[in-house]
């Protein structure tokens, strides 16, 4: 039988197992499993922009997901699985005891959303990120500088200091503190010590300023002037960090039993979901891996002594070996993307649910029908009739803030706008300055990196909207004025993943001979349309003027 691996993908409302061919890439089997929780949006509050994740949707789904996915899988699959890597969402913490455990799985703690998982877009730490920032400037080491300089409301310090703040049982009962992407190979290895289990260097490098050149995190001096709470946590924490080519131990015998696998699977130190995506897309050097979902990621990679110590700005950060061992990994993206598609269609959905949800003309069965089907046409329905749109014929220009903006410059205390409406602007128009708004946000990125001395040599684009939007990807070509190959694995999140674990069990030497052995090509290309290019120069100097009288002149 030939060598099988296991992709363990949390995204955020799912986690998926995927298992693969190490030979010849094939995907055997692929099961998903939604976070019951989390659907109910338990433990959140949007208005306060507070998302969290209970641990228990993480478990349940680990487990459920790669059951099943053996069960779908060919006879004699199970007894040849070699290897099982993981990604998750970032930066994604959680306050944790002295065993490693989730406060939020021991007694006291079960329904306190502060002892949970912070999902990556939970915003409540808006000033948190800000005192980071500001006293970042002022050391004598800026701590943020292979950052972009810039420390985000999304990322680790932030977000644990606002919930110790907040929270005076939390602080007493936390030890330590763990990414999701640690601790689910921490749980598989059985080594879950919070000063022992392995730390992915992509988590550590992006989100939580650790650099070799700092000598790991920032320095203790640094988190007390921060904050006298943060005393004596750094020592807690870790100093090493480690890539996604490297084992984090092998299954547990309590661990194998569960899922039907052997003790000598070997489990890989984990990563993020889009670093292993770009993995999974087969990303190059000089080529910008874009993962197009509710928000977006683009990660790129650059041999170490081409860009080496070169500082870009504004940016999610530079770190050796974040994505391809070896290389320099960069990273940017966007808080919103399909995020704000979806904020639109609940706004048209609204009558739909508060108006022919009470209707009495119709029986119930009936009525369930008609709102089922009317909100799943809403996007496809409003793609067709914003194609037809001339571009810059509606004079609408919107910026794609909605949940802040992570890439250039984050900061996410800005909020969206649209302007140029009149009383003919319908639905159709006002979403494609929506879609507009997202490829001028990813616009703004790739100039970033040009502007700061990255080339970029092409896009390739994964990811649901890239798989499922025609009109959204030949906009975003024509905004980019560049090509974009769109990765043909549906899952390439989980097959990076596979890929990675591939790697840390021998099958292969490196990272490429991975990708080339099990890489899934490309589906389909987009090309820019000239005369589309030329247009939207015009509106992207709109677009850039309208962002900077919102951020600089209506929020003063």
């Amino acid at each position: 039988m030939a060598k099988y691996t296991i992709g363990l993908d949390y995204g955020s409302d799912s986690v998926r197992s995927l298992i693969v061919n190490v030979e010849t890439g094939e995907e055997v089997a692929s099961v998903v499993f939604n976070y019951p929780r989390w659907q109910k949006q338990e433990y959140c509050n949007a208005h306060d922009n507070r998302f969290r994740q209970h641990p228990k949707d993480y478990l349940e789904g680990l487990e459920y997901t790669i059951v099943e996915a053996l069960k779908q899988a060919p006879q004699g699959v199970a007894e040849n699985i070699v290897g099982i890597s993981v990604d998750t969402t970032g930066s994604t913490p959680v306050a944790v005891d002295e065993k490693g455990t989730p406060l939020s799985l021991t007694p006291g703690f079960e329904e306190n959303p502060n002892a949970m998982f912070v999902l990556w877009k939970d915003h409540t730490a808006v000033k948190e990120a800000d005192e980071i920032n500001k006293l970042a400037k002022e050391w004598e080491v800026d701590f943020t500088k292979y950052e972009g300089g810039i420390y985000s409301s999304e990322w680790f310090w932030a977000k644990l200091l606002h919930v110790i703040r907040e929270d005076a049982g939390v602080y007493r009962a936390a030890y330590s503190w763990v990414e999701h992407c640690d601790w689910i190979p921490a749980l598989l290895t059985g080594n879950t010590h919070p000063k022992t289990l392995k730390r992915s260097r992509c988590a550590a490098g992006h989100k939580a300023m650790w650099h070799e050149a700092f000598g790991g995190l920032p320095s203790e001096e640094f988190l007390v002037a921060l904050d006298p709470m943060l005393a004596g946590l750094r020592d807690r924490l870790y100093k090493d960090t480690f890539t996604c080519d490297v084992s984090a131990g092998t299954l547990t015998k309590e661990w194998a039993e569960k899922l039907g696998l052997s003790t000598d699977v070997v489990v890989g130190v984990g990563a993020f979901d889009a670093h292993l995506g770009a993995v999974g897309a087969e990303i190059e050097p000089y080529y910008v891996s874009k993962v197009m979902g509710t928000s977006t990621c683009d990660m790129l990679i650059t041999p170490m002594d081409e860009v080496g110590s070169k500082v870009v700005a504004g940016i999610c950060g530079q770190v050796d070996g974040s994505i391809v061992p070896g290389m320099l990994g960069l990273e940017a993206g966007q808080s919103a993307f399909g995020d704000i598609y979806a904020w639109f269609k609940r706004v048209l959905e609204w009558p739909l649910k508060n108006i022919l949800a009470e209707t009495s003309l119709v029986d119930e069965a009936t009525k369930q029908k008609l709102l089922d089907e009317t909100s799943d046409k809403i996007i496809a329905k409003l793609s067709e009739e914003a194609a037809k749109v001339p571009i810059s014929e509606s004079g609408i220009v919107a910026l794609d803030w909605m949940n802040g903006r992570r890439t250039p410059d984050a900061n996410q205390a800005l909020k969206g706008a649209i302007a140029g409406l009149n009383l003919g602007s319908d639905a159709p128009r006002i979403f494609r300055a929506l879609v507009e708004a997202t490829a001028f946000g990813s616009k703004a990125i790739n100039d970033r990196f040009i502007s700061e001395g990255v080339r970029i040599d092409g896009v390739i684009a994964l990811g649901g909207v890239a798989k499922k939007s025609p009109l959204v990807m030949q906009i975003v070509a024509d905004v980019l004025n560049m090509p974009i190959k769109v990765a043909r694995s549906e899952q390439a999140c989980a097959l990076g993943s596979a890929m990675a674990a591939a790697v840390v069990a021998g099958v292969y030497p490196s990272m490429a001979e991975a990708q080339q052995k099990m890489g899934g090509g490309i589906e389909t290309e987009y090309h820019p349309i000239p005369e589309n290019v030329e247009k939207y120069k015009v509106l992207y100097e709109k677009y850039r003027k309208f962002g900077k009288f919102i951020e600089f002149d209506f929020t003063a």
